[in-house]
């Protein structure tokens, strides 16, 4: 179904019913879209503050914006020290009597910005655009959004306003429409919000260990990645992790002329470009031994990945791609296997910069995807023998005179800080509930269940500090640019995600 198609189907299920938001009660898309207006002012002072956890004042000053916002909707706050960048706690004062605990994460940094880059003044000046009949975007007065008629088809272009801000607005939203239409939480929220998800949110496991009390629950809900292409509700039951690693091939000892000395020193670059070149067939498939090992599939993990509606041939065209990778049957199974990407590669120069010289070293970033059953350990070691029965000797830096003397195939292989992959059970008590609440007119297929999604967030590191079981529920457009330039969040989106809150909050668990 087209994404207008759905959404059109989806609000008129809501005028006419209303979402379960409580035994007593409904609430009409009306009121949704009523709320949002009086609350996009609001979004635009949010996506103004810079947020690169890089600048620890920015993430200071976003943190206390946080803080006065969920105070507004009755919560009460506190920050969560982390080395200069806090993360902020909220917890909503009106408890829900015998009710269990909801913990709601979600992220307040961004990634890097290159402000010419974009097609605006800068990145943090919400820019509201539409798209006309030739696919082009063209800027409209965003003060549209406070009033008046709104095209769910409009977007909101600016960093954060899909990763994750976007989120965190519906949030708060959500609340504002509970309180208009005077209905209460079924159960008793706690939010979690995150300073550096975008960095890989080195310190969450020591902040949650160090507040376990504070964060106890009964489950937690991870509001973070794009929702799934068809744009129905969607619930998903794991994500990849992800491991930096840096591979060196070491040449000569300097820069040499390439006239003098082409055909006769090793060219570090051509060495590195072979030993990348036999990491992977030409279907995209790791040749690395046992790298896929750990991955075990179950008859009803395939029916589950089979089951999600994924328009492939559409995919594909959007993609520009002529065909997908081999690694599984499907886009689903693909992401069910860990990868080996190439993020990077350095040697010498290029373009005005370019010299005629054998450069003295190559360099390639990789990201590896975790699965369950192959962590950040297992596939680094698998990549290290690789190399090493390619005949290199790896070195633990910069090779010293004796082992350029004795070794004709010098690397290093640095891992960066990982994180493992985590999932959990998609008949567990949390998802059973969150798909209750996210149905479309009551209709529990509606709902797009996914094993296990791409995209690497601080699930493993904060699981296993608080114990406790998790989903994700990711509520953006699924084209929404997110980690690059023109990030944006379609209108449309920003009130299904709305209700979407607002469902999950007044549904018992």
């Amino acid at each position: 179904m087209k994404l207008r198609n759905y959404f059109l189907s989806s609000l008129l299920v809501l005028t006419l019913a209303g979402p379960a938001l409580s035994q007593t009660g409904a609430i009409s898309a009306d009121l949704v879209q009523k709320t949002s207006q009086a609350n996009f002012a609001e979004f635009f002072d949010l996506l103004s503050l810079p947020n690169d956890a890089v600048n620890a004042q920015d993430i200071q000053k976003n943190a206390g914006w946080l803080e006065t916002a969920f105070r507004k909707r009755g919560f009460t706050t506190r920050q969560l020290p982390n080395d200069g960048k806090p993360l902020v706690y909220a917890e909503f004062t009106r408890k829900a009597a015998n009710a269990k605990t909801v913990l709601f994460y979600i992220h307040f940094d961004g990634q890097p910005v290159v402000p010419e880059q974009w097609a605006q003044k800068t990145p943090w000046n919400a820019v509201l655009k539409q798209r006309d009949a030739k696919g082009a975007w063209h800027d409209i007065d965003r003060n549209q959004l406070l009033n008046g008629r709104i095209d769910p088809e409009w977007r909101l272009f600016g960093r954060s306003t899909s990763d994750d801000k976007g989120p965190i607005m519906m949030f708060l939203t959500a609340f504002d429409v509970l309180k208009a239409a005077n209905q209460n939480p079924a159960i008793n929220v706690k939010v979690l919000l995150d300073s550096e998800e975008e960095k890989g949110s080195p310190q969450i496991g020591k902040v949650a260990l160090a507040n376990r009390d504070l964060l106890k629950s009964d489950a937690i809900v991870i509001n973070d990645g794009p929702m799934h292409e068809s744009n129905r509700p969607t619930i998903v039951f794991g994500n990849r992790g992800d491991t930096p690693v840096r591979l060196t091939v070491y040449g000569p000892k300097s820069n040499l002329h390439s006239g003098h000395y082409g055909n006769y020193a090793p060219n570090p670059a051509q060495l590195l470009s072979a030993l990348l070149a036999s990491m992977k067939d030409d279907d995209g498939r790791v040749t690395v031994a046992r790298y896929y090992d750990g991955v075990k599939l179950s008859d009803d993990d395939r029916k589950l990945l089979a089951a999600v509606p994924d328009d492939e041939e559409a995919l594909v065209k959007r993609l520009g791609i002529s065909k997908p990778e081999k690694v599984g049957r499907n886009y689903q199974e693909a992401l069910q296997y860990p990868s080996l990407n190439i993020r990077g590669m350095a040697a010498a120069s290029i373009g005005d910069k370019v010299a005629n010289i054998i450069p003295a070293f190559a360099v390639a970033e990789l990201d590896l995807r975790t699965v369950p059953g192959a962590d950040p350990a297992y596939l680094t070691a698998a990549l290290e023998r690789h190399i090493r029965g390619k005949g290199y000797y790896l070195t633990k830096g910069e090779p010293t005179d004796a082992e350029r003397a004795k070794y004709d195939k010098i690397a290093s292989l640095v891992p960066g800080g990982g994180s493992k992959a985590a999932i959990v059970a998609p008949d567990s008590p949390a998802g059973k509930w969150a798909q209750t609440a996210l149905a479309v007119g009551g209709n529990a297929q509606s709902v797009v269940r996914i094993r296990m999604m791409g995209g690497s967030v601080p699930t493993d590191k904060l699981v296993d500090a608080l114990q406790t079981p998790f989903l994700l529920v990711p509520l953006v457009n699924n084209d929404n640019n997110q980690h690059s330039f023109d990030e944006n969040l379609r209108i449309g989106h920003f009130f299904e995600g709305t209700r979407a809150f607002a469902n999950l909050v007044t549904t018992p668990f």
